[in-house]
């Protein structure tokens, strides 16, 4: 996912700085610029591993757990590549999903299933489905470059004591699976707390909630927890992520379409 938070490339969404912005006129500029700031505040990380944990809820509280590794390398001049590898259950062992998220083209993305033994390419119109069951959307799973969006700033206000700016953007890119997206920034941390997505009706149809930051190489930070909640369907997913690790030495080699089927 997401450089608003950065787990298996699901990126995921804005970090801010809280200087002012004293340039920005109108809401629009205002938001742009906190955009801009953020990506930058968040560059330089190379490349990461974890690993996750993922409890898929159904409406009636049954869960289902899988276990996931994740690797991520940060792509100069686009966007960021992403590997995601399912360890358990036995069922989905081996299923592997690659990402390579672009500022101005289409993303590309692929599925391994090793039942099927085959790599399957996710079309660009599929890219708002839902990830493994999850509430979780592919287009989810993405490195969130600048580019991608247009943006607003809202107001700042408080949310569970905390202040916060409430900034809203809206995908540039085609078949997104939502209109826009506002998410509540902690402006302590620079991080997201909250994000509320919208379909392609304009209705609710999700909030993720990120929690249990931790700060790592005294700059990036990460999130320990992600709950994911699908308001029109009553289903949840919550991401628990455990041993983050940066500079392990990946390379583009690392990410290529034969690196899902070496996938282990």
């Amino acid at each position: 996912m997401n450089r608003w938070t950065r787990y298996a490339g699901v990126a995921l969404l804005l970090v801010l700085q809280s200087a002012p912005f004293a340039r920005a006129e109108t809401p629009e500029e205002k938001g742009l610029a906190i955009a801009v700031k953020a990506d930058q505040a968040d560059s330089g990380w190379g490349d990461q591993t974890s690993n996750m944990t993922m409890i898929l809820r159904n409406r009636n509280g049954d869960e289902s757990i899988r276990k996931i590794r994740s690797k991520a390398l940060e792509v100069k001049g686009d966007g960021d590549k992403s590997l995601t590898i399912f360890d358990e259950p036995k069922d989905v062992q081996g299923t592997a999903f690659l990402s390579f998220t672009h500022s101005h083209k289409p993303d590309d993305q692929w599925l391994y299933l090793p039942a099927l033994k085959r790599v399957k390419r996710i079309s660009s119109k599929n890219k708002s489905g839902p990830f493994m069951g999850s509430e979780f959307a592919f287009e989810d799973l993405t490195s969130q470059e600048v580019d991608r969006y247009t943006y607003k700033w809202l107001r700042d206000e408080e949310l569970d004591g905390k202040p916060v700016y409430v900034i809203e953007r809206r995908p540039s890119y085609k078949h997104s699976g939502y209109t826009r997206q506002v998410a509540w920034v902690d402006k302590n941390i620079l991080r997201p707390v909250k994000i509320d997505f919208y379909d392609r009706k304009d209705s609710l149809l999700k909030t993720l909630t990120i929690k249990d930051y931790k700060q790592y190489k005294d700059k990036f930070w990460r999130p320990g927890t992600m709950d994911m909640v699908n308001h029109q369907t009553g289903k949840s997913t919550t991401l628990t992520f455990s041993d983050y690790q940066f500079g392990s030495g990946l390379s583009d080699r690392d990410f290529d379409r034969n690196a899902l089927k070496r996938a282990r």
